[in-house]
């Protein structure tokens, strides 16, 4: 009789998903490991919790359905994550069960009932843009007599201008920008594509005088923290909060607006937009692989629909109302 095969246990499914899968196998970013990391890291102490079990003693069987969707409802409503993350949270989880499951055939089972769990939807407010002054006040904020306001001004200007996401900004080095003839920086996005973008002339400027104070190399972070390590996406948005509370005293109409980093990303898209650029360069500006992304951040403004709105001539119609005639209709138009 030839032997039972031997499977790997959980551990070692885990360990194989993130040594084998994602770094050998699909090369996958430092930013999708991360997450990923920290996914599972959230996964097991509430595993940890509930059932009462180390991690290392956990079995593929503890991660039934049932487990997981709890584990996805305490994301929400223990943590208060938002949809939007506890979908990302939920999409390691499902990319670890495909991969357990073509190393681990008992497994199978159990990894069909969990990727059977659908994505949440959720929905998607509407995104909102600051205008010309605004954003003029905003850039103007930060306190050009300290280090650190001076690297404020120099990033949210290149971040205005490139359009480029939080984690794009932070991670530029001084060997990606050029500052001679030709005025670009360039940008490495999601799935680790790489862009160039042109720069206004103030803005190479602006980053001509940032790194003439400072003993960068090649290699240096355009935008360091004190230390000289990457700036952090939570320092940003703290920072960027710091300069729009400033820039209210300025521009009034700020107060109350809720101003992130990807504020800046989407005003960049409607400005452009605005000054009639086309979407599919728009498209390539913020590095989307489809137009249909880009929709999302150049929905018109107010001001834009009234303008085509105007254009249109309006056909008067005569104004009748519905009388449901039957029970049944009459308690669906009542809903």
């Amino acid at each position: 009789m030839s032997p039972t095969p031997s499977y790997p246990g959980f551990a070692a499914l885990v360990q194989g998903f993130f040594c084998v899968r994602l770094v050998q196998q699909q090369n996958a970013s430092a930013r999708t490991v991360a997450s990923y990391r920290d996914a599972f890291r959230l996964l097991l102490a509430y595993f940890e919790q509930t059932l009462k079990k180390r991690p290392t003693a956990l079995a593929m069987t503890d991660l039934d359905a049932a487990a997981v969707t709890a584990f996805l409802d305490h994301l929400e409503k223990g943590r208060g994550n938002a949809v939007r993350t506890r979908n990302a949270r939920f999409a390691a989880i499902r990319s670890f069960m495909r991969c357990a499951a073509s190393r681990d055939p008992a497994s199978l089972p159990i990894a069909q009932r969990v990727l059977a769990i659908p994505m949440k939807r959720f929905a998607r407010p509407m995104m909102h843009s600051l205008s010309r002054d605004e954003m003029a006040a905003v850039l103007g904020a930060p306190d050009g007599s300290s280090w650190s306001g001076r690297r404020d001004r120099a990033l949210f200007t290149l971040m205005y201008n490139t359009g480029a996401r939080v984690s794009e900004a932070v991670a530029v080095r001084r060997a990606d920008v050029s500052l001679d003839v030709s005025r670009n920086v360039r940008l490495t996005g999601k799935g680790r594509k790489g862009r160039t973008v042109p720069l206004w002339k103030s803005t190479a400027e602006q980053l001509r005088q940032w790194t003439a104070s400072l003993a960068m190399t090649p290699g240096s972070y355009l935008f360091p923290n004190r230390t000289g390590g990457q700036l952090s996406r939570s320092g940003v948005e703290r920072r960027l909060e710091g300069a729009v509370g400033a820039a209210c005293k300025r521009c009034p109409s700020l107060r109350g607006k809720k101003v992130s980093p990807h504020t800046l990303r989407h005003t960049t898209a409607m400005h452009l937009l605005q000054s009639g650029v086309d979407i599919t360069v728009i498209a390539l500006w913020l590095g989307h692989e489809s137009t249909g992304t880009t929709h999302q951040y150049v929905e018109a403004n107010l001001a834009m629909k009234d303008q085509a709105l105007a254009r249109l001539e309006e056909i008067p119609a005569e104004q009748v109302r519905f009388q449901a005639d039957d029970d049944l209709l009459r308690f669906l138009e009542g809903l």
